[in-house]
């Protein structure tokens, strides 16, 4: 069921509206050779830039951000500990040694949980990747099957990966533009505490050998802290980036770009551009009241809504765009209904950008009617 939004709060969102109809995409500084971007500001959840974003690419080391989600998943339950020492098998130290980014693991190799996702982490090791998966899963094919399952949860519906690392392995591993926000924004947000320790280091050195972070905007562009390049001929230079400022943060995608300068430059302009261009600010207040929904079966004949937290959202700075606000439910709502329950969305439609959802929440508790009270409802509803 949609509700147009209440005229206070209407009222509140437009107070920026000009007169300008739907708008086109603004133009960010991204290369055109590049064929696939995409900007989200994860404090709001609104998409700033999009560029075929449900576009499937391969996404080279870039899938060592899906491992290492799925190693903070273990390290959060307590299945892994920082701690704990890994050996290096032969096996793993013959095939994966110095084999593209790579810690240079030797077999034997006593190393703890915590220096080898640094490994991942910073200096892409691809090594280092396949050691921890067998220690995670005890075999690829679990570990594979771990991976998907996580990607499955997220609701990564066009990403599928074949190798912990993003090796080339004829397709088998593949995601998107969409898909890879959405696992960077679950990783920041379910395990912050994890992210902010082993994203945005320089470099790392292990067994004498120092190697560099190759991520093109930490140190570059102010509060970017992560997260990780990907390369192959297959799939181009890409990258999964994210940078905040006074609470707020953006996550960015690039893939394809034909070679590692456009990309760097590109990431770096796109970040800046996400902060130099947009606002973040306050649409709706925590508790406001944002009207009634029709409830069936209640105690109750409706439910008053309300906000279980501010909403913010990106704003051009310099222009003045027109906003619409709704309530959209299915309806009517089934009770009983709890007080704080999630019963609605708040559609905020903004020109030029793609319209997004936040969560509104019931006020109120409304039981389920008694046998009388049906009795009523049934009457009211004939004669209505």
């Amino acid at each position: 069921m949609l509700r147009p939004i209440l005229p206070a709060l209407a009222m509140l969102a437009l107070s920026n509206a000009g007169a300008l109809g739907a708008a086109e995409q603004r133009a960010a500084p991204i290369d055109t050779d590049i064929p696939v971007a995409l900007l989200v500001d994860i404090s709001s959840g609104q998409t700033l830039y999009t560029r075929e974003a449900d576009r499937r690419f391969m996404p080279a080391s870039v899938t060592k951000v899906m491992t290492i989600y799925t190693l903070f998943d273990l390290l959060n339950r307590g299945k892994l500990r920082p701690d704990g020492v890994v050996e290096v098998s032969k096996k793993d130290a013959d095939e994966w040694s110095g084999e593209g980014s790579s810690m240079f693991l030797k077999a034997g190799d006593r190393v703890t949980v915590e220096r080898l996702l640094m490994g991942i982490t910073t200096v892409s090791a691809n090594d280092a990747s396949v050691v921890m998966a067998h220690e995670a899963a005890g075999s690829m094919k679990n570990w594979i099957a771990l991976m998907n399952s996580k990607a499955a949860e997220l609701g990564m519906r066009n990403s599928h990966f074949g190798l912990p690392n993003g090796y080339p392995d004829e397709g088998r591993t593949f995601t998107s533009a969409d898909d890879l926000a959405l696992l960077a924004s679950a990783m920041i947000e379910r395990y912050p505490d994890l992210y902010h320790h082993y994203f945005g280091h320089h470099g790392m050195t292990y067994n004498g050998i120092t190697q560099a972070n190759h991520d093109p905007i930490t140190g570059v562009v102010q509060g970017a802290d992560g997260i990780k390049t990907g390369y192959t001929r297959q799939a181009g230079y890409n990258f999964l980036g994210s940078a905040e400022r006074n609470g707020r943060r953006l996550v960015m995608v690039l893939a394809g770009a034909p070679s590692a300068g456009e990309r760097n430059r590109s990431a770096r302009n796109f970040m800046n551009w996400g902060f130099d261009t947009f606002d973040n600010r306050l649409l709706v207040p925590k508790d406001y009241d944002l009207g009634r929904a029709l409830v069936q079966n209640g105690a109750e004949d409706s439910v008053a809504l309300t906000t279980a937290q501010d909403i913010r959202a990106s704003l051009p700075k310099n222009d003045r765009e027109r906003m619409k606000l709704s309530i959209r439910y299915r309806g009517p709502l089934e009770a009983p209904i709890a007080q704080g329950q999630e019963v609605a969305q708040l559609r905020i439609e903004i020109d030029g950008q793609k319209p997004h959802d936040v969560p509104v929440v019931a006020a109120e508790n409304v039981a389920k009617a008694n046998i009388l009270q049906r009795i009523i409802n049934g009457v009211n509803g004939f004669f209505s």
